[in-house]
């Protein structure tokens, strides 16, 4: 997220929003799985879904679950 909202990625479709903000962090995971549990939530194109995943942790678990 800093390396967004600093211009790190000059050329890329991200830095032309300033305003990034985290909205949720999981820790502890492999390059593969945070890029398919990134890739997944990001097919879902829901903002209620990432709110779920915000609230209910056993949403996440599953993600990991399944991306393990």
């Amino acid at each position: 997220m800093f390396k967004h909202n600093n211009g790190t990625f000059e050329n890329s479709f991200t830095s032309k929003a300033k305003d990034w903000v985290l909205l949720l962090k999981i820790e502890n995971l492999g390059y593969k799985q945070d890029r398919d549990i990134e890739k997944h939530i990001k097919r879902m194109k829901s903002k209620i879904f990432i709110e779920n995943l915000q609230e209910y942790s056993e949403l996440m678990e599953k993600l990991k679950t399944k991306y393990s």
